[in-house]
């Protein structure tokens, strides 16, 4: 199973693709989707949203992990974030493809061992659990990388708990 991770952003969205065969989680790719210099916001979201739709196209991913939200931004900056996750959660949607969302503290304790590690801690333990060393990678990169890996984490409880509500229900 192929798992996008999004961290999104107005001005940077962070991605990060693994995949989730046998064998554990293994990096495919990842990077940042830039907004044009000094753009308005609606132009910003045109571009993230068509970007997007490039790393969907180019990657075929059959699940998206994107991260929820963070609560302690001011008003103004909580909606321009929220206006952008809008515009990836309909560029998502029109894909067809599963989407699921994760706190910010979620993501932390699925990478890191717990929910208040900071930014530095949760990209050495996406390094380490993907075997990355070597390559450069951005804030919004790792972050996104973390999402995937924090979905991945998941599965095999969501699933687990699908089959016992199928049993259940018959």
């Amino acid at each position: 199973m192929i798992i996008l991770g999004i961290d999104p952003g107005s001005w940077t969205t962070g991605f990060g693709l693994i995949d989730c065969a046998a064998g554990g989680p293994r990096y495919l790719a990842s990077g940042s989707i830039e907004a044009p210099a000094r753009s308005e916001l609606a132009v910003r979201l045109v571009h993230l949203a068509e970007a997007l739709q490039a790393v969907i196209g180019r990657h075929q991913p059959e699940l998206v992990a994107i991260e929820k939200p963070f609560h302690g931004v001011n008003s103004h900056s909580a909606i321009v974030l929220a206006e952008a996750r809008g515009a990836l959660l309909v560029t998502l949607a029109r894909g067809g493809l599963a989407i699921e969302e994760y706190a910010p503290a979620s993501v932390k304790s699925a990478v890191a061992g717990h929910g208040r590690a900071d930014k530095g801690q949760v990209a050495r333990m996406v390094r380490l659990q993907l075997g990355i060393a070597t390559r450069e990678m951005g804030p919004d990169e790792s972050d996104a990388l973390a999402v995937a890996l924090c979905a991945a984490a998941r599965r095999p409880l969501q699933e687990r708990l699908a089959r016992a509500t199928a049993r259940v229900l018959r």
